[in-house]
């Protein structure tokens, strides 16, 4: 009997425990395939990534564009001095982080959507896609988008004009998208930048259309033109108050700008900050960079108590130049960074104005309306009085350690608005105040500056371009970057095929396909 009983209680507790059999022998500290189903996880959880991605950090941007736009300068002389900010390329990295971090994970969430039928979250990776390869063809021209993915196909890359035509198709079919789930609450747990509000993220989708409508003027400017008038004239809107700004969250981590400035010593105020922001008396370089710490560096402006380095500048040591502008202590508490702006959107129009464009409005009051959000944006004064400033105008620049970094102002433009200027005085005004409005997003105002010309820049000092990644004239500016060397060992069909669609050689001399030069009308 005893034997029995036994028997029963071996058997009872067998059945006990095998019916939490899979639970008990799971790790619990991974995330099971039921959970990440629940609430959308599976498909919602890559967001994160796929947004802050659109950036870059020190080699991608602020040894890149941010030098080369004259927005910061670094202080350190890198490799001897001689790299990306003298035109020499030592780092071409931000192909990598777009196709690993965005392309790659943002095509697996449309694969498993698409068969899932979820096709909101479908819409929204494709969008990322858009955005992220918007700014990757900035860098090179021709990138691999229409074929990514494609069997037989994947290495091959697209000619800018059939990559723009393939974004503003794709553009369209997001648009349609999320123009019938205006209602739709699914992305509200994964979504930093906007809640989930479909609307705005439909008004960012206008917006973003108007912007490379802009990019491609003067390449072709009747396709421009229609997808212009085409995101003004959706019933939507455009992005229409700084409430509707596309921040994107740096979900906790550190703005990269403020790593390299205060941990790493590596960034400072660019010298065109100091030249146009001193001169124009620009309240907005209050908020971007904080005073030198060297009193005697800006004898020539004592009231405005900010020196900036020059970008391509002859350095000797490092340490000569840190007690030039930091950038604002308030970026160390900075929790997200703008990506697409009101102010950019008024100043977009503002042009569209000049051009033509059905539906853009009035240039001056774009231009006016643009301004005062950016002041608003950046927690700027004297709004009023800097608009009505017809006779300030940016200053020359002195730098105190090395007198061949010194340069004379190119520019003299004006803030104050006026009708009988020329339309490419008007459009000097309005990119110039772009270039501002965009500090931390530098990607789109180097974009202006090689389609427009504006704001007048100020050459590299020291140029070290040769053969080797191209040369560029003492008068002239970097166009764009070489195809990867990842790309030209691996791919080199692929390359072969892209450099014939460039237009001329795979170098940083070659000018993308709306980078035209020239006058602008």
């Amino acid at each position: 009997m005893k034997k029995i009983f036994f028997a029963i209680i071996l058997t009872l507790a067998f059945f006990a425990c095998t019916d939490n059999f899979e639970d008990a022998n799971r790790n619990h500290y991974l995330i099971s395939d039921e959970e990440l189903d629940q609430d959308f996880n599976r498909l919602g959880s890559p967001f994160q990534s796929l947004l802050s991605n659109q950036f870059g950090h020190q080699i991608e941007e602020d040894l890149c564009h941010d030098n080369w736009t004259r927005m910061l300068g670094t202080p350190t002389p890198f490799v001897g001095g001689v790299n990306n900010t003298t035109y020499y390329i030592r780092w071409n990295s931000f192909w990598g982080r777009i196709y690993g971090r965005v392309m790659s994970p943002a095509a697996q969430v449309i694969k498993q959507a698409d068969e899932g039928g979820y096709e909101v979250f479908s819409a929204w990776a494709k969008l990322l896609q858009i955005y992220g390869i918007s700014k990757l063809t900035a860098y090179h021209g021709p990138v691999i988008y229409s074929n990514y993915g494609v069997s037989g196909k994947a290495n091959m890359y697209d000619s800018e004009p059939e990559l723009y035509n393939q974004l503003f198709a794709d553009l369209d079919a997001v648009q349609s998208v999320f123009a019938a789930n205006q209602d739709y609450k699914g992305l509200k747990k994964f979504d930093a930048s906007y809640g989930g509000d479909m609307v705005k993220w439909s008004k960012l989708i206008n917006s973003l259309r108007l912007r490379l409508a802009m990019r491609i003027v003067k390449a072709n400017a009747s396709l421009a033109k229609t997808q212009g008038e085409k995101a003004l004239s959706n019933p939507i809107g455009l992005i229409g108050s700084n409430g509707d700004n596309f921040l994107v969250s740096l979900y906790g981590s550190k703005l990269p700008m403020n790593v390299i400035c205060f941990e790493w010593g590596d960034t400072r105020m660019g010298s065109a900050m100091e030249s146009f922001g001193v001169g124009l008396k620009d309240n907005r370089i209050k908020s971007f960079f904080a005073p030198a710490a060297d009193n005697t560096l800006y004898p020539d402006h004592p009231d405005w108590p900010y020196k900036g380095v020059h970008s391509g500048a002859y350095l000797d040591a490092k340490d000569q130049r840190l007690t030039y502008s930091t950038v604002n202590e308030s970026f160390k508490s900075v929790t997200s960074r703008r990506a697409f702006t009101y102010a950019e959107v008024c100043l977009l129009k503002a042009e569209a104005a000049l051009r033509g464009w059905a539906g853009a409005g009035d240039a001056k009051t774009n231009y006016e309306d643009g301004v005062k959000a950016s002041f608003a944006d950046w927690g700027a004064g004297g709004v009023d009085a800097y608009l009505a400033d017809a006779t300030s105008t940016p200053i020359d620049y002195v730098d105190p350690k090395e007198p061949r970094n010194n340069f004379t102002s190119r520019s003299t433009v004006t803030v104050a608005w006026n009708d009988a200027d020329t339309d490419e005085m008007k459009l000097e005004k309005i990119i110039t105040q772009k270039w501002f409005n965009n500090f931390t997003n530098s990607n789109e105002a180097w974009v202006d500056h090689r389609r427009t010309g504006y704001p007048k820049l100020p050459y590299n000092s020291r140029n070290d371009s040769n053969a080797d990644w191209g040369v560029i004239a003492a008068d002239d500016f970097l166009r764009r970057m070489p195809f990867t060397n990842s790309e030209r060992d691996n791919n080199k069909d692929g390359v072969a095929d892209a450099t014939s669609k460039l237009g001329g050689p795979d170098d940083i001399g070659t000018h993308l396909w709306w980078d035209k030069g020239g006058p602008n009308f």
